[in-house]
Protein backbone atom coordinates (compact mmCIF):
# COMPACT_ATOMS: atom_id res chain seq x y z
CA UNK A 1 0.00 0.00 0.00
CA UNK A 2 1.74 3.30 -1.04
CA UNK A 3 1.83 6.31 1.38
CA UNK A 4 -0.93 8.07 0.18
CA UNK A 5 -3.35 5.27 0.59
CA UNK A 6 -2.20 4.23 3.82
CA UNK A 7 -3.12 8.04 5.09
CA UNK A 8 -6.53 7.71 3.47
CA UNK A 9 -6.84 4.46 5.14
CA UNK A 10 -6.19 6.60 8.76
CA UNK A 11 -8.48 9.18 7.91
CA UNK A 12 -11.21 6.48 7.07
CA UNK A 13 -10.48 5.35 10.65
CA UNK A 14 -10.79 8.53 12.09
CA UNK A 15 -13.56 9.04 10.25
CA UNK A 16 -15.45 6.13 11.35
CA UNK A 17 -14.59 6.27 14.80
CA UNK A 18 -16.44 10.14 14.83
CA UNK A 19 -19.28 9.06 13.22
CA UNK A 20 -19.62 6.09 16.06
CA UNK A 21 -19.10 9.33 18.73
CA UNK A 22 -21.73 11.30 16.68
CA UNK A 23 -24.50 8.54 16.54
CA UNK A 24 -23.99 7.59 20.18
CA UNK A 25 -24.19 11.32 21.24
CA UNK A 26 -27.45 11.52 19.61
CA UNK A 27 -28.64 8.57 20.99
CA UNK A 28 -28.09 9.90 24.48
CA UNK A 29 -30.27 13.07 23.78
CA UNK A 30 -34.24 12.99 24.41
CA UNK A 31 -36.25 12.53 21.84
CA UNK A 32 -38.34 14.96 20.70
CA UNK A 33 -38.82 18.42 21.12
CA UNK A 34 -41.44 21.22 22.86
CA UNK A 35 -43.87 23.53 21.38
CA UNK A 36 -45.94 25.96 22.51
CA UNK A 37 -49.47 26.37 21.31
CA UNK A 38 -52.27 28.92 21.96
CA UNK A 39 -55.40 28.05 21.94
CA UNK A 40 -58.33 30.21 22.97
CA UNK A 41 -56.01 32.69 24.66
CA UNK A 42 -54.36 30.26 26.63
CA UNK A 43 -50.63 28.56 25.94
CA UNK A 44 -50.22 24.69 26.23
CA UNK A 45 -47.14 23.20 25.91
CA UNK A 46 -46.48 19.78 23.70
CA UNK A 47 -43.25 17.04 23.73
CA UNK A 48 -43.39 16.26 19.58
CA UNK A 49 -41.64 13.06 18.56
CA UNK A 50 -41.95 10.71 16.13
CA UNK A 51 -43.11 7.29 16.73
CA UNK A 52 -43.68 4.48 13.58
CA UNK A 53 -43.20 7.62 11.12
CA UNK A 54 -46.26 8.99 12.72
CA UNK A 55 -45.78 12.59 14.76
CA UNK A 56 -47.55 12.45 18.23
CA UNK A 57 -48.03 15.16 20.13
CA UNK A 58 -47.97 14.35 23.95
CA UNK A 59 -49.31 16.97 26.59
CA UNK A 60 -46.63 18.24 28.80
CA UNK A 61 -49.00 21.32 30.76
CA UNK A 62 -47.34 23.78 32.41
CA UNK A 63 -43.64 23.77 31.89
CA UNK A 64 -41.03 25.56 34.10
CA UNK A 65 -38.30 27.96 32.43
CA UNK A 66 -35.56 25.69 33.26
CA UNK A 67 -37.00 22.86 31.05
CA UNK A 68 -38.00 24.57 28.07
CA UNK A 69 -34.40 26.26 28.16
CA UNK A 70 -33.30 22.40 28.25
CA UNK A 71 -35.12 21.61 25.33
CA UNK A 72 -33.86 24.23 23.57
CA UNK A 73 -30.36 23.43 24.64
CA UNK A 74 -31.48 19.60 23.16
CA UNK A 75 -32.75 20.99 19.42
CA UNK A 76 -29.69 22.92 19.42
CA UNK A 77 -27.31 20.01 20.32
CA UNK A 78 -29.48 17.55 18.30
CA UNK A 79 -29.22 20.13 15.26
CA UNK A 80 -25.23 20.46 15.45
CA UNK A 81 -24.89 16.52 16.10
CA UNK A 82 -26.74 15.92 12.82
CA UNK A 83 -24.98 18.54 10.90
CA UNK A 84 -21.36 17.03 11.56
CA UNK A 85 -22.75 13.51 11.37
CA UNK A 86 -23.77 14.29 7.80
CA UNK A 87 -20.52 16.13 6.87
CA UNK A 88 -18.70 13.02 8.15
CA UNK A 89 -20.62 10.49 6.00
CA UNK A 90 -19.83 12.33 3.00
CA UNK A 91 -16.56 12.49 3.99
CA UNK A 92 -16.59 8.37 4.51
CA UNK A 93 -18.29 7.47 1.43
CA UNK A 94 -15.42 10.03 -0.60
CA UNK A 95 -12.35 7.91 1.66
CA UNK A 96 -13.93 5.11 0.59
CA UNK A 97 -14.83 5.39 -3.10
CA UNK A 98 -10.59 7.02 -3.07
CA UNK A 99 -9.46 3.86 -1.44
CA UNK A 100 -11.09 1.62 -4.11
CA UNK A 101 -9.01 -0.11 -6.38
CA UNK A 102 -7.78 -3.48 -7.10
CA UNK A 103 -6.44 -3.83 -3.57
CA UNK A 104 -9.17 -4.86 -0.34
CA UNK A 105 -9.89 -1.84 1.70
Amino acid sequence: MGPIKSVLKEELDNSLHLQKGYERELSKLPKGSLVKKRIKGHEYYYLVSREHGKVKFMYKGRVSVEDREKYGKTKDLRAKYRKLLSLVKKQVRFLRSSLRGKEPI
